[in-house]
């Protein structure tokens, strides 16, 4: 618990609980042209109003206290009963333009709403909600243009009884950011539709899967590719038909090749059965062939790849066991014919590389590590993160901005995901089914669906230096639809994951759809 009771809030007299919050005025108690005591080390613990900062709201409930992120002190908003509350600066005489400000912040969850804001700035308010982290502190960002001179950075909170945040290192700066992807993976969705799989839009209207996802703000499509799948889905002739689709919405393509004729993944690489039993130089023929062929035929129906992914989730390499991370110099052969040709293609196409394990620092810079010293060619580096299995998102976090400045390439999310609900629609039990294997202040509920991705997004936007891309949902189509279950080569397999889709068991878009339209 990172809070203090102490008796000093028993002395301050909160305005009344639940007091809402209003837009500042434009004579605030701090007026200067920079931030300032944004560490909050200037009046020690026990402070209710810092210096610099004022208050509005339940003002007893926000004070400084021991335990800051970098310094000594930090921002606590906390109280025994419920309370709205507000801790602000203002600022003038600011040159107009873009700036950002910057934050690391840990919160209990459960508030009605928890985020840094900048208002007052000359257009819309700009903000950003902090996402729940009881231990580890994680750096947001919210940018904004100012076009008036004036600008309020504004911490709040409304919260219910016990709820807590903590804040600090707060900077104000040039810049700017925001994600230029906004995506996700429809790999199922051709299967679906062909066995009477129906999708609508959060009103109830039927319509097109990628036009419901793209008037939700999607701006990116992930399709998978395998060699020869069992069900002829997945395979080359249904990604060039989905590309079309794809691009006729306006949207980017990413290309995910799994190298494989099913599911590859850290602990499946199999190769496909037409190319078994050939020799590593004959596979890394076989990987620039079809990498080349399906990238071409694309180019070639005008519908050219925007991004490539030479493997999927390749923790432990591809093709095994020629292309197995035990046989380094070979894997980086393979992973370089998939980049040349892809490049021989299209030289614009990025080429990236994905791993699962996001919250993995030490496992990634293994991989990456290696991969850099056996001459592997990329341009950008995605990461599978799924807070249920790979912990907490401070740790994915130091992952991924980890990444970004060891190698000095763009990162994005590969894949997330996060369950709406538990019970299951088909008669195959879902992947996460329990209350135990969630995610602490995220529940399984649209909100708590929403609230995931939002705060994925999030960090990805606070990445340093603007090398956060930004994210791709998976596998936003795949609902329960009789026939197309996980295996491709058993079609009442069920499918584990419909209560992680974007759409819901009536076939709705859900909340978290429109976070798609982040800045």
């Amino acid at each position: 618990m990172f809070h203090v009771r102490r008796a000093l809030r028993t002395l301050l007299t909160p305005l009344v609980a639940g007091l809402a919050l209003i837009t500042l005025p434009a004579t605030a108690a701090h007026a200067a042209s920079t931030l300032t005591n944004g560490g909050f080390e200037a009046d020690g613990a026990g402070t209710a109003t810092p210096a610099d900062w004022s208050e509005y709201g339940d003002t007893g409930a926000s004070y400084t206290e021991s335990g800051g992120h970098s310094g000594s002190y930090r921002l606590t908003q906390w109280s025994s009963s419920a309370y709205k509350v507000e801790t602000y600066q203002y600022l003038s005489g600011l040159a107009d333009g873009n700036y950002r400000l910057t934050a690391w912040v840990r919160s209990s969850g459960g508030q009605k709403s928890a985020y840094m804001a900048l208002r007052n700035c000359g257009g819309s308010e700009q903000r950003t909600d902090l996402p729940v982290s009881t231990s580890g502190w994680i750096r947001i960002v919210v940018p904004v243009a100012v076009t008036n001179n004036q600008c309020t950075i504004s911490i709040n909170s409304d919260a219910n009884a016990g709820n807590w945040i903590n804040v600090d290192d707060l900077t104000f700066t040039s810049g700017t950011s925001g994600l230029t992807i906004k995506g996700a993976d429809i790999s199922s969705l051709a299967k679906s539709e062909a066995l009477g799989g129906v999708y609508r839009s959060g009103s109830g209207a039927t319509g097109d899967a990628p036009a419901i996802l793209k008037s939700a703000g999607m701006n990116y499509a992930r399709l998978k590719v395998w060699v020869n799948p069992a069900d002829g889905y997945n395979n080359r002739t249904r990604v060039l038909a989905m590309a079309k689709r794809i691009k006729a919405q306006g949207m980017r393509l990413l290309v995910d090749f799994h190298y494989s004729d099913t599911w590859a993944d850290p602990g499946t690489q199999t190769k496909p059965a037409a190319w078994a039993g050939h020799s590593y130089s004959r596979l890394k023929t076989d990987v620039y062939n079809h990498t080349y062929d399906v990238l071409n035929a694309l180019k070639a129906q005008g519908t050219t790849a925007d991004m490539v992914q030479i493997g999927n989730e390749i923790n432990g390499g591809i093709l095994w066991s020629e292309g197995s991370t035990d046989h380094w110099s070979q894997l980086a052969g393979l992973l370089n014919s998939g980049y040349t040709a892809a490049k021989a293609v299209s030289s614009s196409t990025v080429v990236a590389l994905h791993l699962a394990k996001g919250g993995d620092k030490s496992g990634t810079e293994w991989w990456f590590d290696n991969a850099v010293a056996n001459g592997v060619k990329f341009d950008a580096i995605g990461l599978s993160y799924y807070g249920y299995w790979h912990g907490p998102l401070s740790d994915f976090q130091s992952t991924i901005d980890d990444a970004a400045s060891r190698y000095g390439k763009p990162v994005f999310v590969a894949e997330t995901a996060y369950p709406f609900r538990l019970d299951s629609k088909d008669a195959l039990t879902n992947q996460i089914d329990t209350t135990g294997e969630l995610v602490n202040g995220y529940p399984a509920t649209t909100a708590g669906q929403a609230a995931w991705l939002r705060d994925v997004l999030n960090i990805v936007e606070a990445v340093p230096n603007g090398r956060g891309l930004g994210v791709f949902y998976w596998e936003a189509t795949w609902t329960a639809v009789t026939g197309n279950g996980w295996d491709p080569t058993d079609p009442s397999s069920g499918n584990g994951w419909e209560n992680q889709a974007l759409f819901d068991y009536d076939n709705k878009a859900t909340p978290a759809m429109n976070w798609f339209s982040h800045r």
